[in-house]
C-alpha cells in the first residue's frame, strides 16, 4: 500500500518544521484583518503557530505576528491566540485528536 504525503509547514515561532496537523494557521485577509483560521482553508496570506501555549506566548512577547503579517495586532488577538491553543493542547492530550 502506498504511504501518504504528510503536509509540514513552517513554526513562525520556532523556526521548526511540523506536520500541517500539528499548528494552527492565522491568516491575514486583503482588508488585513488577522483571524485564527480553524479550517485552514480561508483565503489570505497565512502563517502557522504550534499548538504549545509556551510558543503562544512567545508570540505575545515577541509580537510576532505584527512583523509577519505587518499590522497592528492588539493584545486582545494574542490572548484569544493563547486560549484557543490551550483549548486545542487540551482537546489533543485527552482525545488525542486535536480538534
Amino acid at each position: 500500500m502506498k504511504r501518504r504525503k504528510i503536509p509540514m509547514r513552517k513554526d513562525i515561532v520556532t523556526g521548526e518544521m511540523a506536520p500541517k496537523k500539528e499548528l494552527v494557521r492565522i491568516v491575514r485577509d486583503k482588508e488585513n484583518n488577522v483571524s485564527v483560521d480553524e479550517t485552514g482553508k480561508k483565503s489570505g496570506r497565512g502563517a502557522y503557530v504550534s499548538i504549545d501555549v509556551e510558543i503562544a506566548k512567545k508570540a505575545k512577547q515577541a509580537r510576532t505576528f505584527d512583523k509577519v503579517f505587518a499590522v497592528k495586532l492588539d493584545d486582545k488577538f494574542y490572548d484569544d491566540l493563547i486560549e484557543y491553543i490551550d483549548h486545542k493542547q487540551a482537546r489533543k492530550q485527552l482525545f488525542g485528536d486535536g480538534k
